[in-house]
């Protein structure tokens, strides 16, 4: 038996006459799947993103999965980081919003390995996030921090004493559906006036297609043409305000001295530039030690999280 050493893990590798470990990791999002090769440095290559079709459903995306895992030869681990709450004990989602349909009780873990013979981790995509952060980024050498991911909702993870929080249900951090407008818009989760309908990205395309009359993706909102359109920059500002207030609440809640801002959107520098100059001003004196600050491994941190810990089983 072969061993070789990272960090804290210990990689025991199966009799296949290699001294490295490959992880096949995913990263499953309402709007897009990424997913890479990881070797036991946690470099990545081969990286790949396809559309989810989430509106096909969770049996749908998974069948999906197995059919790229099933490309793949000398695959050791399976890592698998993906929305919706996880037991990832068990490798179950123990719920989804219907941003993912069908769901809900979907035992991941269990079907790719039965299909594969592959040990296989699933955790939820902004712990996989946060893990990452903590272990290769922005969060490094940090032991309580607040992690947010901005997309189709909004993700959210708490990291105390060097270890995810996750709650009774493994369901802690679901900022997303904090109540920020009471009575306000409908939300899949089946409530009314959360976070997530008015501070994701998802939320800020609609409302930059109201008032340009034309649907604009994240990256191309903050292009220049439209950037500085007056129309669709008060728009931006007015989203970036919905963030602030979901932020107070957190912040006044977990005076935490670090929160982590992830998902796509947020690699636009103005984002975090606005919120640095409004938040503070807003902020009571004992939290304004809070800093806010971008991912530093943008759309790896979840793939790299959660093959940080597939690379444990």
């Amino acid at each position: 038996m072969n061993l070789s050493y990272n960090a804290d893990i210990i990689i025991i590798l199966n009799g296949r006459g290699r001294d490295f470990m490959k992880i096949l990791a995913f990263d499953i999002g309402g709007t897009n799947i990424k997913y890479a090769i990881c070797n036991e440095n946690f470099q990545l290559s081969d990286k790949h993103t396809i559309p989810t079709e989430a509106k096909n459903g969770g049996q749908y995306i998974i069948n999906k999965v197995i059919d790229i895992i099933e490309q793949y030869d000398d695959i050791d681990r399976i890592a698998i980081s993906t929305a919706g709450q996880v037991d990832s004990v068990n490798g179950i989602v123990v719920y989804s919003t219907d941003n993912i349909p069908y769901y809900t009780g979907m035992m991941v873990k269990k079907i790719i390995e039965n299909k594969t013979g592959i040990p296989t981790y699933v955790e939820n995509d902004v712990n996989a996030a946060a893990t990452g952060e903590a272990k290769f980024g922005a969060a490094k050498n940090t032991s309580d921090f607040i992690c947010l991911t901005f997309g189709t909702g909004i993700g959210g993870a708490i990291y105390l004493n060097d270890k995810l929080y996750k709650g009774t249900g493994s369901s802690a951090g679901e900022f997303g559906h904090i109540i920020t407008h009471a009575g306000g818009r409908p939300c899949t989760c089946g409530g009314d006036g959360c976070f997530e309908q008015y501070a994701s990205a998802k939320a800020l395309v609609n409302s930059v297609e109201k008032v340009a009359g034309k649907s604009l993706n994240g990256f191309e909102i903050f292009k220049k043409e439209n950037f500085n359109n007056t129309e669709i920059r008060h728009a931006i500002d007015s989203w970036i305000d919905e963030i602030i207030i979901g932020l107070k609440s957190i912040i006044y809640t977990f005076n935490p001295s670090l929160i982590v801002l992830g998902g796509g959107i947020m690699n636009e520098e103005y984002i975090i530039e606005l919120i640095d100059r409004k938040i503070y001003k807003q902020l009571m004196g004992n939290y304004k030690n809070v800093n806010i600050v971008n991912t530093e491994l943008g759309n790896n941190a979840g793939i790299l999280g959660v093959a940080y810990e597939a690379a444990k089983l």
